[in-house]
């Protein structure tokens, strides 16, 4: 296409990707204080002083938090904030369609093969790592607030705890797509499993620093929750990326089939070189001036 239809089919696909989007941000907009409670339920449960949990924490001596909202517009911006995020998760198959309608006519069949298994193995692992932050931050958010000096009242902000929720579920989603990234590049050449099995322990090390600074609690069970997965879906990828250096390995000493072409010499020759060539291949010299019925030997 020229340039001027790669914009306009750009913009197309954008419109309709956007226009979903503020589709379903209305509809999710009716339905906020669901997806609120939806959200916020298993954590308000382990740490939220309702009359009947905060009697029983005063009874345990155990802490608990009011969950509190600010300000008069604070309501208004947390439903907006709310519902655009449902939004844009819910609208996820329009405009992840959208972008790969934009994107495909102009990748190779091989091309389009890994970014199919890109798309297919990748959503389910960010589901995995989202649905493991979400069981893991009530835990977590207990023993935080366990942390609360005796005397002290607890106010956590809706909004904050929205935030966090959502921050904890995008990194655990993203952290767990780091071993299809590197069997990707493996598939594609550019790094082979030998080398990433040489990185083991400094990638050991790696994801348990990420998990300490990514989780909001210092205890070791949450830290351990989140870089153990990770440490095993490496060690799965190293095993896969082994494999198929072995596979391409076999199928490289086989040699070509019968049916692939040969690889051609197209390094280009030096002129004298070419000469000397044609020289050696001339007709040899006649032997005789003699003719035979009007012919020479060669002829």
């Amino acid at each position: 296409m020229p340039l001027a239809d790669h914009l306009r089919e750009l913009r197309n696909r954008l419109a309709k990707g956007v226009l979903a989007i503020l589709v379903v941000t209305i509809v999710a907009a009716f339905f906020y204080r669901d997806i609120i409670d939806i959200v916020t339920r298993p954590m308000l449960d382990e740490i939220g002083c309702s009359q009947s949990f905060g009697e029983l924490a005063n009874a345990k001596n155990a802490r608990c938090a009011h969950i509190t909202v600010s300000g008069l517009l604070a309501p208004f911006t947390l439903a907006l904030k709310v519902s655009l995020m449902a939004g844009v998760v819910l609208a996820s198959p329009v405009w992840l369609y959208q972008l790969w309608a934009f994107v495909a006519p102009g990748l190779h069949r091989n091309e389009k093969k890994y970014a199919y298994g890109f798309v297919g193995f990748g959503f389910p692992l960010f589901l995995g790592g989202g649905y493991l932050a979400f069981h893991v931050l009530p835990t977590t958010a207990k023993v935080m607030i366990d942390l609360t000096p005796s005397g002290a009242e607890n106010l956590l902000p809706l909004d904050d705890l929205l935030d966090l929720i959502t921050r904890m579920i995008v990194v655990f989603g993203l952290a767990f797509e780091m071993p299809l990234l590197l069997v990707m590049l493996n598939l594609t050449g550019v790094l082979s499993g030998k080398r990433m099995l040489g990185w083991w322990r400094g990638m050991v090390v790696g994801i348990t620093a990420f998990a300490a600074v990514a989780t909001p609690s210092p205890d070791p069970m949450t830290m351990l929750a989140l870089s153990a997965p990770i440490w095993a879906l490496f060690f799965l990828a190293v095993a896969i990326s082994l494999l198929n250096d072995r596979r391409r390995a076999r199928r490289e000493a086989q040699g070509p089939g019968d049916d692939e072409a040969s690889e051609l010499d197209l390094t280009p020759e030096d002129i004298g070189e070419v000469e000397t060539v044609s020289a050696s291949r001339a007709l040899p010299e006649q032997a005789s001036g003699d003719r035979v019925n009007g012919y020479d030997d060669v002829t």
